[in-house]
């Protein structure tokens, strides 16, 4: 026993930076997370599912747009970063182009959301809604994380996204009361976060000496070619999984979009939690891989996922009735069930990807890999509404994708000889 503590102790002795990484990683989208569930009772008792059903599927419309101004640059940022953290003009230079890269399509998206506020009957009816919502979407470009987890300094990232998100909670008590709240809710949580981006925007040229500035379209070229593979990985992930909200949206009703949210917000927090594993360890792993090494890594993941799956399954039914009420039972656990499914993909593809896929340039393999998962998704889907039309049965369509996911990759790997 006294051997064990030994070896554990060494072993955080030793890489005690990607430990605090992951922490503060974990902590951060833990807390945040765990904020919202904390405020859902609260929230969907007050606006009511219909209402607050309504702002998830806005919020969810938004978020294909923001695949669009993310683009895939934060992972080619990253590891240009991770790999030379002391070259300060280096660093300048990519931060900068990062940075006039979103600004360029954030003026593109918005042009393609007054196009469908033109065009789209309910885009237009609920147009304050999707402005506040939209406003959101500068908060990723000024405030660049992706930075802080290069240089593994997420402390700080940690300690200004928690202050901001409980800064946001007296005022949606205190000004929350009724459904004609819902544009006064959507204010409180896309505005405030997007101060507390402004601060770090100031904190990152005064402390960090990084001066912004635009750079040309000449360079812009390279930058959009690095983080392409990674936009069409992206982009295709998030249109998977925010279809499944439009889907439900669209051919059921608002109120089966509030109870697939409770299930992604339950599953979310284990899932969080454990995928922030492989991008703690992306920038120490990456200066020296080694097949063993990743091995292990892969049996470990394997073992925690399940171990979380067990418990989501034990917890889910309670969790779904304290939070959501008995009127969410059981149509919400059911898909809490499907859904945990993704916890393991997350933990071991993320693996595949991060150790073997991009290391070895393979960054197609990413993208190919979600269109998988994607097509596969639509099939059943379409099959699912013309054959039964159940909202369990989408959810199940959206696990199973999963499930494709795993078998394309272990299909590459074998067929590649990566391991």
């Amino acid at each position: 026993m006294l051997n064990m503590f030994k070896y554990l102790k060494t072993k955080f002795t030793t890489h005690s930076k990607v430990v605090e990484n992951y922490f503060f990683m974990t902590f951060l989208q833990g807390a945040s997370m765990l904020i919202s569930v904390l405020l859902y009772p609260y929230l969907i008792r007050v606006l009511g599912a219909e209402v607050y059903g309504t702002y998830v599927f806005v919020f969810s419309n938004v978020q294909i747009m923001n695949t669009f101004i993310a683009f895939g640059f934060t992972f080619p940022a990253l590891k240009k970063i991770s790999l030379f953290p002391t070259d300060k003009e280096q660093i300048r230079q990519t931060v900068s182009a990062v940075f006039t890269a979103k600004c360029l399509l954030l003026l593109f998206t918005a042009m393609i959301m007054a196009i469908l506020i033109f065009f789209i009957p309910f885009v237009r009816e609920h147009i304050f809604l999707y402005g506040i919502v939209f406003v959101a979407l500068l908060t990723d470009i000024l405030f660049p994380a992706w930075y802080f987890q290069a240089l593994q300094r997420m402390r700080f990232v940690t300690f200004v996204n928690i202050s901001i998100r409980l800064l946001t909670v007296p005022f949606i008590f205190i000004f929350i009361k009724e459904p004609a709240d819902l544009l006064i809710y959507a204010f409180i949580v896309s505005v405030i976060p997007l101060l507390g981006s402004i601060f770090v925007l100031f904190y990152m040229r005064i402390k960090e000496k990084i001066k912004l500035s635009f750079v040309s379209l000449s360079e812009l070229k390279i930058v959009f070619k690095d983080a392409l593979p990674f936009f069409w990985t992206y982009a295709l992930e998030t249109i998977k999984d925010e279809t499944v909200t439009f889907v439900i949206g669209t051919f059921f009703n608002m109120r089966d979009v509030a109870l697939y949210d409770l299930a992604k917000k339950i599953v979310s927090i284990p899932r969080l939690m454990t995928a922030n594993i492989n991008r703690a360890l992306f920038p120490n792993v990456i200066q020296n891989l080694q097949p063993q090494k990743i091995r292990k890594i892969i049996r470990y993941e394997r073992f925690i996922s399940l171990i979380i799956i067990v418990l989501i399954v034990s917890s889910g039914y309670w969790l779904v009735a304290l939070l959501g009420g008995k009127e969410m039972l059981p149509d919400s656990y059911i898909m809490t069930i499907m859904l945990s499914v993704s916890v393991y993909t997350w933990l071991i593809v993320g693996c595949y990807i991060n150790y073997l896929f991009v290391p070895q340039n393979h960054y197609y393999y990413v993208t190919k890999n979600q269109l998988v998962a994607l097509l596969s998704f639509l099939a059943m889907t379409t099959v699912a509404l013309l054959v039964h039309k159940s909202v369990i049965i989408i959810v199940l369509a959206f696990s199973l994708s999963h499930i494709a996911e795993i078998i394309y990759c272990k299909y590459i790997i074998k067929k590649e000889k990566m391991l």
